[in-house]
């Protein structure tokens, strides 16, 4: 057996049953954002689809257009000639050209400081109203009243927990502290050497969040960004992207946010765009996208700060977990490695807690999903999302406040409708380590001390099981264990799960260890299946199975119609034996399964509601379940 002459290199190849490669229309998966009956609907607003469907265009060049910066490559919307992408999608380049990118340092204005404090916004809902809609009556605005209101109480007091709580605390899920980030220089080196910025500004220019550097200081920087956005919609169009020599810029505007990263990290515009939908469908998480519209539409320049308010940390935590989470990527859920008969007593034990408009029970312990039980009405009209299952894991990890008691909170999950509120229940189990933790949603407001007994019968049952001990010596798997020589990592992701049960999608994938054990071999390792996942999915060229060759590894992607697998090897495999090795690899996966992934999630049924099923009754301007958290 020949070795393969290791090179930065990459080789297409066929599958391997011989034959010229075969290329496949990009699958798309539609996510219903039907509003379910039992939702608390804010805001008559229907969802915001922002579709752009054309490749590459060539930049524009009628006449006024004499301003725009020379040697950048802007890729817009609705041009009809388009220039051929690479396999990896990519916008294609002039060549010869001289590649540039925006330099804010000159053009640093001052700025009102807008920015208001955690003890700013404990305001009265009639200031609230005043200070968001000007002359809109109370009863109009009531949801982002509260919303103010609330967002100020989910900092300063721990999410409405009962009895009291500690304030958060300021570390962030990740070193260093995310708050560490609003001091940066953005004039400093070492703010522009950032892999990644991410900036969030509202139709009107004005800053609404970014990564690295306070808002205040960068407010010049997003005034150009609004101003390249307006100035292409002036022509009838919509830009899409910015192509540098180093760098990628990527706009998305979502109603009336407009999202931008700027990227050296060599991902495809397509994957940053996702990313940038995870950050949006975060704030839309704690405000609803009902409640957004419905502020810009009565007040244009209205600082959405103000409802944001301390939860910097919370859109820190998410940039990061994007950065070093495979979950993000492959838009599945990391399910816990655990006996299907420990798997099955947790499902049980939740399936047996229900209470009215009992919608979720979800179990996650050390981060990673144990089990979910889901109300058998739910599923037949919508199911829970990955997406909205990984904003609120980001959520629970973005503060020790979680650990401070039983928390009551409202929470949109955005891919499921943006524009209801769930009521959100969050235990740990095991204090003081708590790394178990529970998590109830509800459609009723009123329902804390319902689903409290819910979550104490629970924890009889599991500590009856001893189902908490068995959880913490819970493992992740070494790739070692599947088998397979020369095998260093992989992530799968089945698709031939029944539509019937209509689970969530999941993917396995076993610990990285050496020589991915520092950060930065683990993040050049996530870059390398960035680039296979890219290639795959690019929307000129979209391939079913990559072999390349790298200088330190040998790695293999392969689509088919009942999964998805990214797997690494030693850098002296052949294209020959990494396909024998994947196939032993398959049998292996097949004959974990039930330990690696939920096959059957089991469902049960509570009695609804009279309410539920009927149009929510009319409140108080204030009275929108928020008034719980106070």
């Amino acid at each position: 057996m020949e070795p393969a002459n290791p090179g930065s290199r990459s080789l297409e190849d066929a599958c391997p049953g011989g034959g010229s490669l075969d290329t496949c229309p990009a699958t798309t998966h539609p996510q219903d954002s039907g509003l379910h009956p039992g939702c608390e609907k804010q805001g008559d607003v229907s969802p915001v689809e922002n579709h752009i469907h054309c490749d590459e265009g060539q930049p524009q060049t009628e006449e006024g257009s004499e301003a725009a910066c020379p040697g950048i490559s802007i890729v817009t919307d609705g041009f009809a000639d388009s220039a051929p992408g690479d396999v990896s999608g990519g916008p294609a380049s002039c060549e010869g050209e001289e590649h540039t990118h925006l330099d804010s340092q000159d053009a640093h204005l001052d700025s009102e400081d807008a920015h208001l404090d955690s003890e700013h916004t404990h305001l009265s809902a009639e200031q609230a109203l005043d200070s968001a809609s000007g002359e809109e009556s109370q009863e109009d605005s009531g949801e982002f009243v509260a919303a103010m209101l609330a967002r100020s109480r989910l900092e300063e007091q721990g999410l409405g927990v009962k009895g009291g709580s500690p304030p958060l605390a300021d570390t962030g899920p990740s070193p260093p502290p995310p708050g560490l980030h609003r001091d940066e220089d953005v004039t400093a080196d070492a703010w522009r050497a950032h892999r990644k910025h991410v900036f969030v500004l509202s139709e009107a220019g004005k800053p609404i969040y970014s990564r690295y550097g306070s808002e205040e200081a960068l407010s010049s920087t997003m005034g150009v960004m609004m101003a390249l956005v307006s100035f292409v919609q002036s022509g009838d169009n919509t830009i899409r992207s910015v192509h540098s020599d180093q760098h990628t810029v990527v706009f998305m505007q979502q109603g009336p946010l407009v999202l931008v990263s700027v990227s050296s990290s060599g991902q495809s515009e397509q994957q940053l765009r996702h990313e940038l939908r995870y950050v949006y469908n975060q704030i839309v998480s704690m405000l609803t996208q009902a409640s957004i519209a419905r502020i810009f539409q009565h007040k244009k320049n209205y600082d959405l700060r103000r409802l944001l308010a301390g939860s910097e940390k919370i859109l820190d935590g998410l940039l990061d977990l994007l950065d070093r989470d495979p979950s993000f990527l492959l838009s599945a859920v990391h399910c816990m490695p655990l006996a299907s008969s420990l798997r099955d007593a947790l499902s049980h034990v939740l399936q047996k807690a229900i209470t009215p408009n009992l919608v979720f029970s979800i179990l996650i312990a050390q981060g990673q999903l144990v089990t979910i039980v889901q109300e058998r009405t739910v599923i037949e009209d919508a199911r829970l999302e990955p997406a909205d299952l990984h904003l609120l894991l980001n959520l629970i990890g973005a503060s020790s406040a979680f650990q401070a008691g039983e928390i009551w909170t409202p929470i949109c999950l955005p891919s499921f409708n943006p524009d209801c509120y769930f009521y959100a229940y969050i235990s740990y189990l095991d204090p003081p380590s708590c790394s178990v933790c529970l998590l109830l949603l509800s459609t009723d407001k009123e329902a804390f001390y319902a689903v409290a007994e819910c979550k104490r019968k629970i924890e009889e049952a599991m500590l009856a099981q001893n189902a908490l001990a068995a959880l913490a010596k819970a493992r992740p798997y070494s790739a070692a264990q599947v088998g397979v020589s020369d095998l260093r990592h992989f992530m799968y992701k089945p698709f031939d799960v029944p539509d019937n049960h209509r689970q969530l999608t999941q993917f396995t994938s076993p610990e990285m260890e050496s020589p991915y054990s520092s950060e930065e071999e683990k993040t050049r390792l996530l870059d390398l299946y960035r680039d296979l996942h890219g290639r795959i999915h690019s929307t000129s060229r979209p391939l079913k199975l990559i072999y390349h060759v790298a200088e330190r590894e040998t790695l293999l992607a392969w689509v088919t119609s009942k999964f998805e697998l990214y797997t690494c090897f030693s850098p002296l495999v052949t294209k020959a034996s990494s396909i024998n090795a994947i196939t032993k690899l398959l049998r292996w996966i097949k004959k974990e399964e039930e330990r690696l992934f939920i096959r059957y999630p089991p469902k049960y049924s509570t009695t609804p509601n009279p309410s539920r099923t009927r149009k929510a009754p009319e409140h108080d301007a204030t009275d929108n379940g928020f008034l719980s958290l106070l």
